[in-house]
């Protein structure tokens, strides 16, 4: 065999492989939800419920557009594929364009404070009457809905069932459970029973659910099962979200204390006692986490050691859950005003005046960030 012959077969047997390789199907995290700077596809972002986004945000910003819905807005939006969703007090859930203009909505006849979810296409959403819809993103026909018994407040996340064919939508309710359903047929799959009222949203991380309770627990449940891994034991009622990092755990509870708990060890390794009611969830990078309070406070705090890095003082309560783009701290208060701050030392470099409550969280895409107010309208601003 000549030395090109052998190169020849040499190249074919490489291509081969990479072709056999790529052949096989791995399960992925959606390949529609894939997380980059111009899909912001849920309340936080991502399955871990980081609040981190990809998008770098450079100040000074200005009004772009706004959207008028019927009533107030305490639904945070999200947005994928250049269509915004969102629902409102009007019991209306809207799809507009990037550009600020209706493409759809859909009359649910009932309240919406939770965000939505963008999975594959569908947009899931929960209401205050505690039912579940099920919408097609384009067009905003309803594919099923689903009926828990008590109110929903925190937006749903999703998982892959055994095999990584699958996903089940995570809702948790007022009727004390957190809800699993399949997410192409609304079918019930599990219910996990907490002791009380469950008002966030649910972080998921691999196999396992993460979130706290009006029982004052934070629940750790299998996906695949709906059986509970362990539960911690924290005192008071939890009514915020954690953010979730490998084996660590972030979250605050009403009592005004902070924590970060290792899953694995099921064990607290710190805890901050310096700030007031946590209804915000955090947001976390590296080794800074940020949240804030009602205390009207905005805490940085070093992830690891729980040591106070720096706070910012807004004019009003901190209830909307904080994001984190590039070097910036994207931060809505209840004195209508949107903040950006230095994440290094929490400086204000921009702010605007609303003059509306925001307790709806920001969302953060390439060259916009989206935030809805108590007077129904949404706000988009960009460079």
């Amino acid at each position: 065999m000549t030395k090109a012959s052998v190169r020849s077969a040499f190249y074919f047997f490489i291509g081969l492989s990479l072709f056999l390789i790529l052949s096989f199907e791995i399960p992925k995290a959606g390949l529609s939800q894939v997380k980059s700077g111009d899909c912001w596809p849920s309340f936080r972002g991502d399955l871990q419920l980081t609040g981190m986004s990809q998008a770098g945000i450079r100040p000074p910003l200005k009004l772009l557009w706004t959207f008028q819905a019927g009533d107030a807005i305490r639904s945070s939006p999200v947005i994928c594929n250049n269509l915004i969703f969102f629902g409102s007090d009007d019991g209306f859930i809207y799809c507009i364009t990037k550009e600020g203009k209706l493409r759809w909505k859909y009359e649910a006849g009932t309240s919406f404070e939770a965000a939505p979810l963008y999975l594959d296409k569908t947009i899931y959403a929960g209401s205050l009457e505690g039912i579940l819809f099920a919408l097609d993103s384009e067009s905003g026909t309803l594919k099923w809905k689903y009926a828990t018994e008590g109110q929903i407040s925190g937006s749903s996340n999703w998982a892959w069932l055994a095999g990584g064919k699958r996903k089940a939508v995570l809702t948790g309710s007022y009727d004390y459970n957190l809800h699993a359903v399949d997410a192409e047929s609304g079918k019930p799959l599990w219910k996990y029973e907490s002791n009380n009222f469950i008002n966030g949203a649910a972080a998921v991380s691999g196999n396992m659910a993460v979130f706290g309770g009006c029982d004052g627990y934070l629940h750790l449940v299998n996906t695949i099962t709906g059986k509970a891994v362990d539960t911690i034991n924290l005192g008071t009622y939890i009514a915020s979200s954690a953010a979730v990092r490998g084996d660590m755990a972030w979250f605050g509870n009403y009592d005004g204390e902070f924590y970060c708990a290792d899953l694995k060890r099921k064990k607290i390794l710190w805890k901050s006692e310096s700030g007031g009611p946590f209804i915000s969830s955090p947001a976390i990078k590296e080794n800074r986490i940020i949240i804030g309070s009602q205390n009207r406070y905005l805490y940085c705090y070093q992830a690891d050691t729980g040591e106070l890095i720096w706070k910012y003082k807004a004019l009003g309560k901190v209830d909307a859950s904080p994001v984190i783009a590039g070097t910036l701290a994207v931060v809505a208060s209840s004195d209508g005003r949107l903040h950006l701050l230095e994440m290094e030392t929490g400086k204000e470099v921009w702010v605007y005046e609303i003059g509306s409550q925001i307790t709806a969280s920001p969302a953060v895409v390439s060259n916009m960030i989206l935030v809805g107010a108590h007077d129904g309208i949404l706000y988009a601003f960009g460079p």
